[in-house]
C-alpha cells in the first residue's frame, strides 16, 4: 500500500524551517555587502568584474532568490519527512535510468553535499542535538529514525537552486555559491542552536538511541563468535529497552525519556561490549595499594576511533581517556573507590560522545554521580570501619547497576544518585544516633524552634490588622509567644501560669492604646509597675537577652506616655479591641502534630529566636560547640596546595564547550549553604586543623553533626549560626577544593597543553 503523502509539517518543524529561511535571507544581505568589499580589495580586473556582477544580480534579484530557496527547501523537507517506500529506494539507486537532465541534478547534489560537509564540520555539536530532537518531532510521521530533514546538504541544495534562479552565467553562479556558502555557514550554526532552544522550550524531549538489526543475518555475511554474540545481545537489549524494561537481573532502572544524545550504533555496540567485558569490582577488594588501574579507553583507543564517525568523536575519546588518567591517579580518591569509578569509564565516554552538556554543565547528572562517589570516598581515612564498608558496598552495588543497566539514559544516573543520597543520609543519621542520641535530641530541639516560629506566625497574622505600634505587635507575636509556649510546657495547657501570662500579653497590647477617661488613666498608672514586673518574669522564663530587653523598654515607655496624652477614644472601641486581642491569645497553642502541615524555616537572620536551652549533660553528649569556646581573634591558616588555584574549578579544554553554572563553594559564607552529608571538611577547633565528616543535618538545617577520629569517633554538633560564623572566619573549609572531575579537567588540560607544545 502506498503511504499517504505529507502535506503539512508538524508545528515544531514548521518553526524550525522558518528559522532556516530567515537565516538564508540574512545571508543574502551579508553576501551583498561582502561582495562589494571584496571587489574593492581585488587587484584582478576580471575577478573584480565577476564580484561586481554577482553583487548586482543578487541585489537586484534578492526576492527571486528568497522565493526559489523557500520553494525548493519546502519541497525537500516534505520529501525527507514522507514515509519511504521500497520503490522509491530502488529508483533512487538506478543510475542507468538517469537522463541527461538528471546529470545536472547530480552536479547540483554534489555541490550541495560539499556545502553540507563544510558546514557540518563547524556545527557538529548543534547537529547532534538537533538530530535527536528531530527524531522525536517526526516520530508520529514515521516509525524509523531517519536523518535530520534540516541537515546542511538539504539547505545547500536549496541554496544551489536559488543561485541558479538569480543568474544563468556560470562565472557569476560560482562566485555567488562561494560567497553565500561562507555567509550562510556562519548563520546556519546559530540557526541550529536557536531551533534546539525553541524545541527544548516547547517541551520536546530528544529521542534516545535505537539500534536497528538486519532482517537476515546471513545476508550480512558471516560473523565471528564475539561479533555474533554482541549482535545477539544488541538485539535482545534493544527489544527490552523499547518495551520499557531495563535489564532487571542487574537491578537496572526502566528506560525513560532523556537519552544522552545519539551515538553511532556501531560505536555504541563496541562501548557496551567493552563495558560488560571489563572485570567486575570484587566485593572483597580492600587493598590499599592495588597497583595501577587500567584505563580502558586508552587500551581500546584504536577500536573506538575506528568505530567513531568523525574527528569530534576522536577528540572526545582522547579527552575522556586523559580525564580518567587523572581520575584514577587522584591522590584524594582512595584506591577502593577509584576501582569503582574505573568501572564507569565506558558509561562516561558514551555520555560525553552524545551529550555536549556533559562538558558544559556542572550540574550534569553523570558528573554529579561521579563527583559524589569520589567525595564520599575522600571522607574516609580507611575502610576498616563499619560505616566505610557500608558506603563502599552501596557504591559498588549502584555502579554495577549503571554498568550493566541502560546507561544511555540520563534518568538512570539521576535515579542512582538519589538512591545514594538517601542511603548516605540514613547511614549518617544512624551514626549520629549511636553517639549519644544526637539525631533524636537535636530533632526535638529543632521541633521546639519550629513551634516557636509557627505560633509567632499565627499571632502575627491575627494581630497584624489591629491598631498598635509596630514594635508591640512584633513583641507579642515573636517574643511573648515563646513565653506562652514555655508556660504551657512547664504548667500544662490549662495551668495557671499560662492563663496569667496570656492576660499579661493582653494588658501589654492595651497599655499603649489611647485611654477612654481620666479614671482609666489613673488605673493604668497604678497597675503599670505590676505589668512591668510580670513582663520581666516572662522574659526571664525564656532567657531573653538583656540588650534586647533594654531596646524594647526604651520604646515601650515613650509609647505609654503618648497613650496618656492622646485624644480619648470611645469605650466601645477600646473594649472591642481588648476582646480581639484576648481572642488571639486564648486560641489553642500549636502542637508538634501541626508541624507536619507547615514547612517553616527554623533559623534566619530576621528571626531573633534564642536557641533552645541545652543542659550541660545534653551539650556534652552531642558535642555541641559553644561560641565562647572558640578563639575568634586567633589566626588560622591552612596549606591548600595546588588545588587553591581558581582554574581548578573554572578550567575548560580547548575545542569543547566551556563549563557553565555556579562553582561549588569550598570556603566562605556560601559554604554553609552547600555542606553535604558524607563529605569531609577541615575544621579549626582546639587550636588545630582536623578532618571531620558531616554525618547528619536536622530536617530544618538548624543543627549539623560532624564526626572526627578514626577508631574512637567523637561527635561535633554545630548550630546553623555557629556553622555560618566558622565558614565566614575561614575556620571551616571543604576538604576538596574542587570536585573530582574539575580537578581532573584542570590536570588533563595542562597535560594536553604540554603535549601540544612539545609536538
Amino acid at each position: 500500500m502506498t503511504p499517504h503523502p505529507v502535506h503539512r509539517l508538524p508545528p515544531a518543524l514548521e518553526n524550525a524551517v522558518q528559522r532556516v529561511k530567515l537565516a538564508a535571507r540574512a545571508a543574502v544581505e551579508r553576501t551583498i555587502e561582502s561582495l562589494g568589499l571584496a571587489s574593492l580589495a581585488s587587484k584582478d580586473v576580471f575577478h573584480r568584474d565577476s564580484l561586481l556582477g554577482a553583487q548586482y544580480e543578487l541585489n537586484r534579484k534578492s526576492a527571486v532568490f528568497a522565493l526559489a530557496f523557500n520553494e525548493t527547501f519546502d519541497q525537500r523537507v516534505l520529501r525527507e519527512v514522507a514515509p519511504s517506500t521500497s520503490s522509491e529506494g530502488a529508483a533512487g539507486t538506478s543510475w542507468d535510468s538517469m537522463s541527461l537532465v538528471e546529470d545536472h541534478e547530480v552536479e547540483s547534489q554534489v555541490l550541495a553535499d560539499r556545502f553540507g560537509l563544510e558546514v557540518a564540520h563547524d556545527c557538529e555539536w548543534e547537529l547532534r542535538e538537533l538530530g535527536a530532537y528531530m527524531a522525536s518531532v517526526l516520530a508520529p510521521l514515521r516509525h524509523e529514525q531517519e536523518r535530520n530533514p534540516l541537515r546542511p546538504e538539504i539547505v545547500g541544495y536549496a541554496l544551489i537552486r536559488a543561485v541558479e534562479a538569480v543568474s544563468d552565467r556560470p562565472e557569476l553562479r560560482k562566485v555567488l555559491i562561494a560567497e553565500l556558502g561562507r555567509s550562510f555557514g556562519t548563520l546556519l550554526r546559530a540557526a541550529y542552536g536557536d531551533i534546539v532552544a525553541d524545541l527544548r522550550q516547547s517541551g520536546v524531549q530528544p529521542a534516545g538511541l535505537s539500534v536497528r538489526g538486519t532482517e537476515s543475518r546471513s545476508a550480512a555475511g558471516p560473523l565471528d563468535g564475539a561479533a555474533s554474540a554482541a549482535s545477539d545481545f544488541d538485539s535482545r537489549y534493544e527489544t527490552s529497552r523499547r518495551a520499557g524494561f531495563g535489564p532487571s537481573t542487574h537491578g537496572g532502572a526502566p528506560s525513560q525519556p532523556g537519552a544522552a544524545g545519539a551515538v553511532d550504533p556501531r560505536l555504541m555496540s563496541l562501548i557496551r561490549r567493552i563495558a560488560f567485558n571489563q572485570p567486575a569490582a570484587a566485593p572483597g577488594w580492600h587493598e590499599s595499594g592495588g597497583g595501577v588501574l587500567a584505563n580502558l579507553i586508552h587500551a581500546h583507543r584504536d577500536e573506538l576511533r575506528q568505530a567513531a564517525s568523525g574527528s569530534l568523536d576522536h577528540m572526545v575519546i582522547d579527552v575522556i581517556g586523559a580525564l580518567f588518567d587523572q581520575i584514577l591517579a587522584d591522590p584524594k580518591v582512595p584506591p577502593q573507590m577509584a576501582r569503582l569509578i574505573a568501572r564507569l569509564q565506558l558509561p562516561v565516554l558514551r555520555t560525553a560522545l552524545g551529550d555536549p552538556s556533559f562538558f558544559s554543565s556542572r550540574r550534569h547528572p553523570v558528573r554529579r554521580f561521579v563527583n559524589r562517589v569520589a567525595s564520599l570516598g575522600a571522607a574516609f581515612d580507611d575502610f576498616d570501619g563499619e560505616a566505610a564498608r557500608r558506603v563502599l558496598a552501596k557504591v559498588r552495588e549502584l555502579v554495577e547497576e549503571v554498568v550493566e543497566g541502560d546507561f544511555e539514559q540520563i534518568a538512570l544516573y539521576e535515579h542512582k544518585l538519589s538512591a545514594l543520597e538517601d542511603f548516605v543520609a540514613e547511614l549518617g543519621r544512624n551514626e549520629a544516633q549511636e553517639q549519644g542520641g544526637a539525631a533524636e535530641l537535636l530533632g526535638a530541639k529543632e521541633d521546639e524552634l519550629r513551634l516557636r516560629l509557627l505560633y509567632a506566625e499565627q499571632l502575627k497574622g491575627v494581630l497584624g490588622g489591629l491598631t498598635a505600634p509596630e514594635f508591640v505587635r512584633d513583641f507579642v507575636s515573636r517574643v511573648w509567644s515563646q513565653v506562652l509556649l514555655k508556660a504551657a510546657e512547664t504548667g500544662g495547657p490549662d495551668g495557671e501560669p499560662l492563663r496569667r501570662l496570656r492576660g499579661v500579653g493582653r494588658e501589654l497590647f492595651m497599655s499603649v492604646q489611647p485611654k477612654t477617661s481620666p479614671a482609666q488613666r489613673k488605673t493604668f498608672l497604678a497597675e503599670l509597675p505590676k505589668l512591668m514586673k510580670e513582663l520581666g518574669q516572662g522574659m526571664d522564663l525564656i532567657g531573653w537577652p538583656e540588650a534586647s530587653r533594654r531596646a524594647f523598654f526604651g520604646q515601650l515607655l515613650p509609647a505609654h506616655a503618648e497613650s496618656l496624652r492622646a485624644q480619648p477614644q470611645r469605650a466601645l472601641d477600646f473594649n472591642l479591641l481588648s476582646r480581639q486581642v484576648d481572642g488571639a491569645l486564648q486560641a489553642p497553642l500549636p502542637s508538634r502534630t501541626d508541624l507536619a502541615a507547615r514547612a517553616l524555616p527554623v533559623l534566619s537572620d530576621a528571626v531573633d529566636a534564642p536557641l533552645p536551652a541545652f543542659t550541660a549533660e545534653e551539650a556534652k553528649r552531642v558535642g555541641l560547640v559553644d561560641e565562647s569556646a572558640v578563639d575568634w581573634n586567633g589566626k588560622v591558616d591552612i596549606d591548600l596546595g595546588e588545588e587553591a588555584a581558581p582554574e581548578a574549578a573554572e578550567t575548560a579544554i580547548e575545542g569543547l564547550p566551556a563549563p557553565t553554572g555556579p562553582v561549588e563553594p569550598s570556603a566562605g559564607r556560601q559554604l554553609a549553604d552547600h555542606v553535604q552529608i558524607g563529605c569531609a571538611y577541615q575544621l579549626h577547633i582546639d587550636d588545630s586543623w582536623q578532618k571531620v565528616r558531616l554525618v547528619h543535618v536536622s530536617p530544618g538545617r538548624s543543627f549539623f553533626v560532624f564526626n572526627r577520629g578514626k577508631r574512637h569517633k567523637q561527635a561535633i554538633s554545630l548550630t546553623q549560626r555557629m556553622l555560618v560564623r566558622l565558614c565566614e572566619t575561614g575556620r571551616l573549609r571543604a576538604y576538596e577544593q574542587a570536585y573530582l572531575l574539575e580537578r581532573a579537567t584542570a590536570r588533563a588540560r595542562r597535560q594536553l597543553a604540554s603535549i601540544g607544545s612539545s609536538a
